[in-house]
């Protein structure tokens, strides 16, 4: 007998009734919204339709489902919703009614038309295409990404008009694929005045009461197209261990608390990074220049001092602010060439790699989760479109310097609790209970085994991945403990950092493009009395808004990153199509499949039309779609040969078919209205 699919159980939202009459800075109890994304639920996430910006950021509001069989809402759309203050600058709310069909702008690209010009919008949900009256188009040009408002109109039936405000360039070029990403997902881009003059002002530090570091050959070691150096680091043998330097670009110095800047990096929360640009926390002058440690340049720093034994853990620290002067600027790949081939590039190369020897140990001692998920680099030619996607190399390099950094930041929460101040812990919760059963379930089927109850240690986890490392279902595996882990998020209550196997953490090492490590900075500056320019007692009051707020920025700068690389990639596939591919089925649902290209990385739906005529059968624990007739059995992690039918580098969404010796008799338009037949488990 058929059963309804269980949905997740969300954790219980704790509500606050809101004031009938709103104070500064909050919500009315009924206002109109526009919904800009989902939470890792699927409920839609939205912002104020109106929002003053000089009482800070506008809040989170979070979306109940709306009733069954309701359209979902989509990025752009306009809801009068009834508001339920929940706490930390987020409201909870409710569907009243949708606000006509009209967003508050539209993100598109521009078909003119002798008669009837379109807007053909860039969101793949969005079905409506915009007419644009003449005289209207702002000079567009033929397949230009454009930004365009709604206009007045009086006829319900037809297309709705809309004027073009802004040009965002040609389609499938990179300025206009990131720029699609930047404005879907309300990424700030121009810096107030103030702020960039407050910048402009910046000049370099003097020694004062500061350590001199200047004679400490400490290097910076990044990816060959990095403009900002924020970290560097130094390592030495020391009584039978090793003495360690981390040094941080002193931003804190530039950026005070309340400033200009201060204001504008707390709204960003982080940079965004995209193929072919940053959109970053902090201005050029800042982040490029006086914050960056670059090579035989005198610059501030906040650095670190620890001291490691032979087995990697660490016996001592010392905090500090210096100034320093780096020896020189590497890249990961110059780094381990050397190292491999014995180059001397005129820094103690041996003895970074054995401390970072000695600290990856403990790291395995420890028994941490060290997921391998491939991640794709889209390399782009001076034209601006993808040359090629290839897997970015994890070399031994890149995690030198995750260990010394995973290290300082230890060190730096363990500090601040020494000094009794406030920290903004970076925290990972275990999985949920939930989520546990639906991977012991899905490893069963590999003969796999977890402990019992939710004791779960990362190194539990970790052991499974050792398992099945090498074989041809590690990379599903690996996708699927991803899926099984809660988000990392910022709170200034501790919780731990469950994939890490740390009972404290915080992030000290990228003050450039993190607010965090900026918090934990001046942090550090007010408990260890290094400087007038510490944390100040009302920023400190409210860190439990602020950790809610730049976590949301990190989210979204994650959800648009990615945005930007299906569109890049959509790009990149949309003259294969046709083509034949091998792929793994990376989603079983009930209107369809998932595939994800191996080549590539590309993923898209196989819709469930396009599959052969047949009773179908969805088993939600198993992850299977099973044909009754046929007895073919799609299954999640599944090989598969497939051919791209569409892609569309507009909304970023790819299609295909699998290939399965079946010759399907009808369209697939006509097999929607056959025999074909769905039934859920």
């Amino acid at each position: 007998m058929a059963r309804r699919i269980k949905t997740k159980a969300k954790p219980e939202r704790h509500h606050r009734r809101g004031p009938s009459r709103p104070a500064a800075g909050r919500l009315p109890d009924t206002a109109i919204v526009r919904i800009t994304g989902t939470d890792e639920y699927g409920d839609a996430i939205a912002r104020p339709a109106e929002w003053d910006t000089a009482n800070g950021p506008p809040p989170l509001i979070l979306m109940n489902p709306e009733r069954p069989g309701a359209p979902a809402l989509a990025p752009g759309d306009r809801i009068l919703a009834r508001l339920t203050a929940i706490g930390h600058g987020r409201y909870e709310g409710r569907t009243m009614q949708r606000v006509g069909e009209a967003p508050s702008r539209i993100l598109g690209v521009f078909k003119p038309a002798r008669h009837d010009s379109r807007i053909v919008p860039t969101d793949r949900r969005a079905k409506a295409e915009w007419t644009v009256p003449h005289g209207q188009e702002g000079g567009a040009e033929p397949d230009e990404v454009v930004l365009a408002e709604p206009l007045p109109h009086q006829h319900r039936l037809g297309l709705k008009p809309a004027r073009i405000l802004e040009r965002l360039g040609k389609l499938g070029d990179a300025r206009s694929i990131s720029l699609i990403a930047i404005h879907t997902h309300d990424i700030p881009q121009a810096f107030a005045d103030d702020a960039l003059a407050e910048a402009s002002k910046a000049r370099g530090v003097r020694l004062g009461s500061r350590t001199d570091l200047r004679d400490i050959p400490l290097v910076t070691i990044d990816g060959a197209d990095a403009r900002d150096f924020d970290d560097a680091v130094f390592a030495e043998p020391h009584e039978g261990g090793f003495r360690l330097i981390v040094a941080i670009a002193d931003v804190a110095h530039y950026v005070r608390p309340g400033s200009a800047l201060d204001q504008a990096a707390g709204v960003r929360g982080n940079s965004v990074y995209f193929p072919d640009r940053v959109v970053p926390m902090l201005p050029e002058a800042l982040s490029n220049n006086w914050c960056s440690l670059r090579p035989l340049q005198d610059r501030g720093c906040l650095f670190v001092e620890m001291f490691v034994d032979r087995h990697g853990r660490k016996t001592g620290h010392r905090f500090g602010r210096g100034l320093m002067r780096s020896a020189a600027r590497l890249t990961y790949e110059q780094v381990q060439q050397a190292q491999d081939e014995g180059h001397d590039l005129g820094v103690p190369l041996p003895h970074l790699y054995a401390a970072f020897r000695t600290l990856l140990a403990a790291r395995q001692d420890r028994g941490t989760l060290d997921l391998d998920l491939p991640e794709r680099q889209v390399i782009l030619g001076a034209d601006g479109h993808v040359v090629s996607v290839t897997p970015r190399p994890r070399l031994d390099s890149h995690r030198l310097i995750e260990e010394f950094m995973v290290l300082a930041n230890v060190a730096a929460a363990e500090e601040l609790e020494r000094l009794h101040q406030p920290c903004m812990y970076r925290v990972h919760a275990p999985p949920s209970d939930e989520k546990l059963d639906s991977l012991r379930n899905f490893l069963s089927g590999f003969g796999i085994s977890l402990p019992p109850g939710n004791q779960i240690h990362p190194r539990d986890l970790d052991g499974v991945l050792r398992r099945i490392s090498g074989t041809a279902d590690a990379p599903l595996v690996n996708e699927v403990m991803l899926r099984s882990q809660s988000q990392a998020a910022y709170s200034p209550d501790n919780i731990g950092h469950f994939g890490l196997a740390l009972p404290r953490y915080a992030h000290f090492t990228s003050p450039i493009r993190r607010y965090a490590d900026l918090l934990i900075h001046r942090a550090l500056i007010k408990g260890l009395k290094l400087g007038r320019d510490g944390l100040a007692p009302e920023q400190a009051a409210s860190l439990p808004e602020i950790g809610e707020r730049i976590t949301g920025t990190e989210r979204r700068a994650q959800m648009a990153e990615r945005d930007a690389i299906d569109r890049y990639l959509a790009a990149f596939m949309a003259e294969r199509v046709g083509g034949h591919f091998t792929a793994r089925i990376s989603g079983v649902t009930r209107f369809g499949l998932f595939v994800t290209v191996t080549e590539t990385g590309a993923s898209g739906m196989v819709p469930f039309a396009s599959l052969p005529d047949d009773y179908w059968q969805h088993d939600e624990r198993e992850q299977t779609l099973t044909g009754r007739r046929t007895h073919t059995v799609f299954r999640l992690g599944q090989e598969v040969d497939v051919l791209l039918s569409e892609a569309n580098p507009v909304t970023g969404g790819m299609s295909f078919h699998i290939l399965t010796g079946h010759t399907p008799s009808r369209s697939a338009s006509q097999k929607g209205r056959s025999g074909k037949r769905f039934r859920q488990r």
